[in-house]
């Protein structure tokens, strides 16, 4: 097992990678709540501690100020007060869920988190970002606060499909393009160990994910700044999401290819350096392209977090593992995508 720490100013998180779910007792207080999807209870709640389940739903759907509302009123049924502890087990909707509760609920309790999915362990439940959907848009009520903990249990990835793994690779190729070339020349040569669980390779990239953002985190809590860059491929990869209803990392993989190319179109990045970000991403079997027209994308960029007035805070790379943040006119992104026939 290997502890990383992410020090926020809401306090101190504790990432566990390699800990164990049968474990989870020894981190919480007796007064503790459980939130976990039916999926995951199904498959592992004979690990739970013997502690009250809140369950809810899968699928983004559920993310929501509704579901947010339900989970209150168990909550005042159950006459939870601030000694309680909150812990979501689940992926990475059941974190961003459970954070948002827990900051929320009479005014804040203390919280933690297993994470069960590939994503949630390199990106959901790293961080401290904690929200739900509103109005169809992705993420746009939330709070900053960071979980006492965050387990890593790389024995509950061997039950995900090859979509949700798919999901968390795309999330690392991230890490990999915006901080670390060795970990992107690392994937280039073990992409089909990673696709297929291997326990050595996979707890590498878990590690080496949750060190990069965790590192960013720490010097970036909130998103001033350099946190940023956690974001390449993400602009573009949430406007899919929301126009098209694909997965995220498939939304991520497309949108990387975007920033890459426009990457190159600005002088920053290397024709060659795309080129390798586009065929290992083909080697994940992520899509790279999706059909739509600029227009439509620009639309939806328009409701982006990141848009401030007329610009929008754009992750463009210099080179592989060489990030920069630029504010894009949304007029200048709409010509560009036309010139680079990419949609």
């Amino acid at each position: 097992m290997k502890i990383l720490d992410i020090q926020g100013s809401t306090g101190r998180s504790t990432l566990a990678i390699g800990e164990r779910l049968g474990n989870l007792s020894t981190y919480i207080p007796e007064n503790t709540i459980i939130i976990t999807d039916a999926h995951v209870r199904s498959l592992y709640q004979d690990q739970f501690p013997p502690c009250p389940v809140i369950e809810i739903g899968t699928g983004e759907g559920i993310k929501t100020l509704e579901t947010v509302q339900a989970i209150y009123q168990q909550l005042v049924a159950l006459e939870v007060d601030r000694s309680w502890f909150i812990v979501g087990i689940g992926g990475g909707i059941v974190c961003d869920i459970t954070g948002f509760v827990a900051s929320t609920f009479l005014r804040g309790v203390r919280f933690g988190f297993v994470s069960s999915t590939l994503l949630a362990q390199v990106d959901a439940s790293v961080g401290g970002k904690n929200g739900v959907n509103f109005s169809g848009y992705k993420n746009m009520v939330g709070v900053f606060n960071q979980p006492e903990f965050v387990i890593c249990d790389m024995a509950l990835l061997q039950s995900l499909s090859r979509s949700e793994v798919l999901c968390g690779l795309a999330e690392i190729i991230k890490h990999a393009c915006i901080e670390d070339p060795a970990m992107f020349e690392f994937l280039e040569a073990s992409y089909d160990r990673a696709l297929a669980l291997d326990p050595e390779a996979i707890e590498r990239l878990v590690h080496d994910s949750v060190v990069i953002k965790s590192t960013i985190v720490n010097r970036d809590e909130r998103e001033q700044g350099e946190r940023r860059k956690l974001n390449f491929g993400h602009t573009f990869g949430h406007a899919f999401e929301k126009i098209l209803q694909v997965p995220h990392g498939e939304a991520v993989a497309a949108g990387m290819v975007a920033a890459s190319a426009l990457s190159v179109k600005k002088g920053y990045l290397r024709p060659e350096e795309a080129h390798r970000i586009e065929t290992l991403l083909k080697n994940v079997n992520l899509p790279t392209r999706f059909s739509l027209s600029p227009k439509q994308v620009v639309d939806a960029l328009r409701r982006d977090k990141k848009r401030e007035g007329e610009v929008i805070h754009f992750v463009l790379l210099k080179g592989l593992g060489q990030a920069v943040v630029e504010a894009i006119p949304l007029v200048d992104l709409e010509g560009y995508m036309a010139e680079l026939d990419l949609f």
